[in-house]
């Protein structure tokens, strides 16, 4: 950087320590996803859903379209279906 503090070409940037501390904006994201979900809102309903759509998706698949699935399974792409991920 010259005398006059304009950039001169080759020079590096001068560095600046920058520290933010987000902690209270992710409190008060977390309470307005909580009131935007609302009162009703049941997790474990949401996780048996969930699972009862998958379940639904990968029914009634073809050989050829089993075969894709229990590649793309082995390969850690999808998730195993009936793995008990939610809770009972």
């Amino acid at each position: 950087m010259s005398s006059h503090g304009r950039a001169v070409p080759g020079d590096p940037l001068p560095t600046v320590d920058l520290d933010i501390d987000l902690s209270s904006h992710e409190l008060l994201r977390r309470a307005h996803v909580l009131d935007a979900l609302g009162p009703d809102w049941d997790p474990v309903a949401a996780l048996r859903g969930e699972e009862a759509a998958y379940e639904l998706l990968y029914s009634g698949l073809s050989a050829e379209q089993q075969r894709v699935y229990d590649d793309l399974v082995s390969a850690g792409v999808l998730p195993r279906r009936g793995g008990g991920d939610a809770a009972a």
